[in-house]
């Protein structure tokens, strides 16, 4: 995790801090980000992307990744672009698959985890369909691994996350819920661990009802360190977890009534954030100092009002901003959830919330994106209007913002006059 504002670099979905920060924390200096954009004010240029992905543009070292698929989620596409010109460098079929599982709705796609990249190597993943690292140089694949199986049944959602040397996989469907750990360097497996969540959604034959709805999580992991030791923390169906990173050992668990949580977990100031997904939605903040089953010792607070199901939240001097995927946004204080407001942004949304130079930027589907002032009152600077809608969450280049319409990719940087033709 890298800590130089000097680097224009986002090599995770959620950023290099990993929680959807553009601007380093306490860093009060501006990156000068935009505000105001359209089609034809403030883009650099954009880039048509074929076929459809929901993943995240992530970006290190002048290279774009991300990844696509055919709608029929039989071929699966890793595509690197030029930062600076907009310009493919590589696109290509890394994975297919004859008889793909139906989705089911058009919340999710085939090509919804994100990248996450390293100097050198690119990690894509495509749930069970395979995942693969690629030389950012030579865009030559050094290993695949396809033998990795869970039904996702709505198709897969959690992206891989790097630590040290592993590069850890969330596999939650609704045969098998686990989560596994591969050797970046090889992609053999280091540790494989079940999650252990008490279900009770067994029908009369014994076997899950609603075909395992009840079983599945599109959640992606967060490393943090709380009083010296590493955890993993991750949301899944009926609990989140805390892991040990180097082994998978389960180090507590907080019990749910909810399931398929997307959001991913934040950590600040000694507390843990985590969404529940589903059915019963609530937030809740855990202490993570616990062992064991700690639903009843160590969640300090939890809320039912405005907790997300799909849209992660971002937080910035002790306020959550919680964004639901009606479009009605609720900023609460961190260490105790107190409501300080609640208002309607507007749209609807599955992307989530970036934070940068004080700003909260939303992203909806509608092809909106509305520019909050963060802090304790609700006040709108700017909405923005692009030709398409979101589904993935904005990217930070610098100065400049990344953006993933449903067909398009852009590149929006104050100055930019008009729109640049589109790269050859």
């Amino acid at each position: 995790m890298t800590s130089s504002r000097s680097l224009a670099d986002w090599p995770d979905y959620r950023g290099p801090w990993h929680n959807g920060y553009a601007t380093a924390p306490g860093d009060p200096k501006p990156l000068g980000l935009p505000v105001r954009w359209s089609e034809r004010e403030n883009v650099k240029w954009k880039t048509p992307i074929p076929h459809r992905g929901w993943s995240t543009p992530v970006i290190l070292s002048g290279q774009i990744w991300l990844t696509t698929a055919t709608t029929n989620g039989q071929d699966f596409f890793a595509i690197a672009a030029d930062e600076r010109s907009g310009k493919i460098l590589f696109n290509e079929r890394l994975f297919h698959c004859d008889t793909p599982e139906p989705l089911g709705n058009e919340v999710n796609c085939y090509a919804s985890p994100s990248v996450a990249l390293e100097p050198g190597c690119a990690y894509v993943h495509f749930g069970s369909y395979g995942t693969a690292c690629l030389d950012t140089k030579t865009f030559k694949v050094i290993w695949k691994r396809d033998d990795l199986q869970c039904r996702h049944f709505r198709g897969p959602g959690s992206s891989p996350l790097i630590h040290k040397d592993l590069l850890v996989l969330t596999m939650d469907g609704i045969d098998l819920q686990y989560l596994v750990a591969l050797d970046k360097r090889t992609g053999k497996t280091v540790w494989k661990t079940d999650r252990t969540a008490e279900w009770n959604d067994l029908g009369k034959d014994g076997r899950p009802e609603r075909d395992g709805d009840m079983r599945k999580a599109f959640s992606t992991p967060l490393v943090i360190e709380a009083n010296g030791v590493m955890q993993l923390i991750s949301s899944g169906s009926k609990a989140s977890y805390a892991y040990e990173p180097a082994t998978g050992r389960e180090l507590w668990r907080v019990n749910t009534a909810a399931h398929s949580p997307a959001t991913r977990p934040l950590f600040d100031n000694g507390l843990v954030f985590v969404a529940t997904g589903s059915g019963k939605s609530e937030y809740l903040a855990v202490r993570p100092d616990g062992r064991g089953n700690v639903s009843d010792t160590h969640v300090v607070w939890r809320t039912v009002r405005g907790a997300p199901r799909l849209v992660s939240p971002v937080i910035a001097d002790g306020l959550i901003y919680l964004l639901g995927e009606g479009g009605v946004m609720r900023c609460v204080e961190a260490p105790t959830g107190n409501e300080v407001w609640q208002e309607r942004v507007g749209g609807e949304y599955y992307a989530s919330p970036l934070y940068g130079d004080g700003y909260v930027y939303c992203f909806s589907t509608q092809g909106n994106a509305t520019v909050l002032k963060a802090g304790r009152s609700f006040e709108v600077v700017a909405r923005n209007t692009l030709n398409d809608g979101f589904m993935a969450s904005a990217a930070v280049a610098g100065k400049a913002l990344v953006l993933r319409t449903k067909t398009q990719l852009y590149r929006i940087e104050s100055g930019a006059a008009s729109v640049a033709p589109p790269a050859k």
